[in-house]
């Protein structure tokens, strides 16, 4: 059953990044993306909104990357808040929703919903961490054709040089060739977290424990820079979730990624995209 509005909500647009900043920080581990967002290469792409009660204190907030083809929105707080923000603040036509169960059932009312793909939000921190030996070794920008060339074959998409300067990559090589490797999807130094993702083992050289050597060495790395780490797994990938929990993360919250379209508006030629999109997401989730 969807959520009714709240008359003693309201929502206003917010671009102050020291107020975003002091809100996200109530649960960082679970924010640790947005954290990442604001102050990251995308940045201006943003769009935040914050709803409050009637004493005037933050309850919600919710963010929107502006692009052609859905983009990631972000909700965080209550959800009845987070449905004031979409309902007047920010309305994007289309947007692939990271939430709760929760915050989908708020805005059910405004939005059709694709069905969800479940993911455990995992955590780690210096205390919790248990490294896993391994040769891997840390990559650099003349590395980007060997990755993307493993990457090709599971997230169907390459990516720049620029991740390998900007990010912490790791892997191992076989015989010279790359056969599994483990990157960054955000690093904020400024606020503490990072996340790590990417990781991809090719299939002839699974089992090995490859992957863990990878993460391990990537997480290593954050955790000289930042306090928390995390990274996002799909909730039913058991033998994903055991390897990483043998390196000290632990569940911290579940989530829903899911495709939504405002219930206002044509949606049927988006349809090739938002199938591309899905299963680009289900091989690499953010």
């Amino acid at each position: 059953m969807a959520v009714a509005p709240k008359p003693d909500l309201y929502a206003r647009a917010v671009a102050d990044r020291d107020e975003i900043a002091a809100y996200l920080r109530t649960d960082r581990r679970y924010a640790v993306y947005a954290l990442g967002d604001l102050d990251g290469p995308s940045r201006g792409r943003c769009t935040w909104g914050m709803a409050h009660d009637d004493t005037g204190r933050a309850v919600a907030l919710a963010m929107h990357q502006e692009g052609l083809v859905p983009q990631p929105l972000f909700m965080m707080g209550d959800p009845a808040g987070c449905r004031e923000v979409l309902a007047s603040v920010i309305r994007p036509r289309d947007a692939y929703f990271l939430s709760t169960e929760a915050h989908d059932v708020a805005i059910a009312n405004l939005y059709d919903l694709d069905p969800p793909l479940a993911l455990l939000r995992m955590v780690v921190d210096t205390d919790s961490f248990k490294p896993f030996a391994g040769p891997a070794e840390r990559l650099g920008p003349p590395d980007a054709e060997d990755l993307n060339r493993l990457y090709q074959l599971g997230f169907r998409g390459g990516f720049p040089a620029s991740i390998l300067e900007d990010g912490v990559y790791y892997g191992v090589r076989v015989r010279g060739r790359l056969v599994s490797a483990a990157g960054t999807h955000v690093i904020n130094v400024r606020e503490g977290v990072a996340v790590v993702g990417n990781v991809m083992t090719h299939v002839d050289f699974r089992g090995h424990d490859l992957a863990k050597m990878v993460t391990s060495a990537v997480t290593a790395e954050l955790l000289q820079r930042v306090g928390d780490v995390a990274l996002n797994v799909h909730a039913d990938n058991g033998p994903a979730i055991t390897a990483y929990a043998r390196l000290g993360y632990r569940e911290y919250c579940r989530l829903s990624e899911r495709l939504g379209r405002r219930r206002s508006g044509g949606w049927g030629l988006m349809r090739p995209i938002r199938e591309a999109i899905r299963l680009t997401w289900q091989r690499d989730p953010r």
